[in-house]
């Protein structure tokens, strides 16, 4: 039986700091041949950018300055993700035995073993069809529609992820709402739609109650270590991993130059 080494940062970081990790694991992988697992919170409400997006048309700067909202570059494609009372995960692997060497196949295993976490939460989630087509044209928050193979209850998405891949290696992270503030996403992101094009909800709106982050990340945990018949180790970033992810932090994720102005 294969092992993943296990991450749950249960103290919330700031956004540069956790992009900052899943680029570190990203590489680690690729080095390793290892699976990374990893969980984590937000310090405060940030807006993540897809990593080829022009951030003013994608978000509301002058908004996310006025409220405390926090604007991060993900290493990533995808649209704009609002990170706000959720749990994020983040899985980095170069297995291809597991995962296959495809980005959508890869992306709907992911979803499949997060699917299973949702069971054992006793929820009823199912993988998404396609999205419309105007919804990759247009300029429209993550959780406008449930892409191809992400994961929605009742029509409403649940899980938003994008994926970074360079041959086998590969970094997908998704966020899971624990609770909604679609107010303060439709004032963050710059939507083409009339209604700010949100459809989603969140983990407390389905199962009727609050839901600890530990309590998820748990389910999460051992939902994917079932479907993808693995063990799981815990593993602490520290040392000289600590010294590498500060670095990233410095040159990328906490440079508000290059996440404003990087060009794709």
């Amino acid at each position: 039986m294969k092992t993943w080494k296990l991450i749950v940062e249960e103290a919330p970081l700031r956004g540069s700091r956790n992009m900052a990790v899943d680029e570190y694991l990203f590489f680690a992988a690729r080095r390793e041949s290892a699976t990374f697992l990893r969980f984590y919170r937000w310090e405060r409400p940030t807006a993540s950018l897809g990593y080829s997006q022009d951030a003013a048309r994608a978000a509301d700067l002058d908004f996310c300055r006025s409220n405390g909202i926090d604007v991060v570059r993900r290493m990533t494609g995808g649209k704009l993700v609002l990170h706000h009372r959720e749990l994020t995960y983040s899985l980095a692997s170069s297995d291809a035995g597991t995962f296959t060497g495809t980005l959508r196949e890869s992306y709907r295993r992911i979803s499949l073993g997060l699917l299973r976490g949702l069971e054992l939460m006793g929820l009823d989630a199912r993988l998404a069809p396609a999205s419309p087509p105007a919804y990759a044209r247009a300029t429209m928050p993550c959780f406008a529609f449930p892409a191809r193979d992400e994961i929605e209850i009742g029509g409403l998405k649940i899980v938003g992820s994008a994926q970074k891949r360079t041959g086998p290696a590969f970094l997908q992270h998704g966020s899971v709402p624990l609770e909604k503030d679609e107010e303060l996403l439709k004032g963050a992101a710059r939507s083409e739609a009339p209604d700010g094009g949100v459809r989603m909800t969140s983990l407390e709106e389905a199962l009727g109650r609050p839901v600890p982050f530990v309590w998820a990340a748990e389910r999460f945990s051992r939902g994917l270590a079932e479907f993808f018949a693995v063990d799981l180790e815990p593993l602490a970033l520290d040392g000289a991993a600590g010294e590498e992810i500060a670095r990233i932090e410095a040159e990328r994720y906490g440079n508000e130059a290059w996440t404003l102005n990087r060009k794709a």
